[in-house]
């Protein structure tokens, strides 16, 4: 089965590297044309020149009502539309026991992975969704299902977006979709302390489909939903982990 998007235009946060970047060149190979966004401009640029043809990017950091505002309208100048939105970007500047989080990463932590998809989501329904219809794509994380001894402060803003999918889901029915996919270890930079080392190789032997994940594995489903292949699929949460959520033992 082909999975088009043709005349269909996409806005990935956090487009310029790791799950985001591959997400956008699946979605610009299925001829979709992407706004590819990130704080950093040469990136978006250098990701969006790679890409190649139905690459687009602006600039802007997702956590500023400015910046949100200003990528917005420069798709829809540029491009018409917005009938697919990718909630990719996230940061995790604390790790360690949740109890001993500070207010200040507690606080980032929130704004940039929970507050920020809420509020382009807003955006992006009241700017042509609400009339026309669309799909957002939320990218959460396994972390969100269960529990962590370093990542509790992470893993409680994924559990949060993953409630919210299906609170928006429920709310922006029949019009727009709301699914979710919530990655296991990937080998990204994002995530490269979790996987460098022999640490990835110990994790690796304890999945039973016995490897860590690509960025190109969460861009095939987020494809899949965003696309009319997923038109029946809304409120729900995919977890692509290799199979960590069924394995035998701790994983942690």
């Amino acid at each position: 089965m082909e999975i088009r998007l043709d005349d269909k235009v996409a806005i990935v946060t956090g487009g310029s590297r790791g799950i985001g970047k591959s997400i956008s060149q699946y979605l610009v190979r299925a001829g979709a044309q992407v706004m590819i966004t990130s704080r950093s401009g040469d990136s978006c640029k250098a990701a969006a020149e790679e890409i190649g043809e139905g690459a687009h990017y602006e600039a802007g950091h997702i956590g500023r009502d400015e910046d949100a505002e200003r990528v917005i309208e420069a798709t829809m100048d540029r491009l018409g539309r917005i009938d697919v939105l990718v909630n990719n970007a996230a940061t995790n500047p604390y790790a360690g026991p949740t109890i001993g989080v500070d207010r200040a990463r507690w606080d980032k932590t929130f704004e940039t992975n929970l507050t920020a998809p809420m509020f382009w989501t807003q955006r992006v329904w009241n700017r042509f969704m609400k009339q026309h219809g669309g799909s957002i794509v939320n990218i959460a994380s396994v972390g969100g299902l269960g529990t962590s001894t370093i990542l509790g402060v992470y893993d409680i803003t994924k559990a949060a977006m993953i409630h919210m999918t299906k609170q928006l889901a429920a709310e922006l029915a029949p019009g727009v979709r709301v699914n979710c996919v919530a990655p296991g270890l990937v080998k990204t930079d994002f995530a490269k302390t979790l996987w460098e080392g022999g640490r990835g190789e110990k994790f690796r032997q304890r999945l039973p489909l016995e490897r860590l994940g690509e960025p190109e594995d969460i861009a095939g489903a987020v494809l899949f939903l965003a696309a009319d292949s997923g038109r029946w699929v809304t409120g729900q949460t995919w977890a692509l982990d290799g199979g960590a959520l069924i394995s035998f033992g701790q994983l942690g």
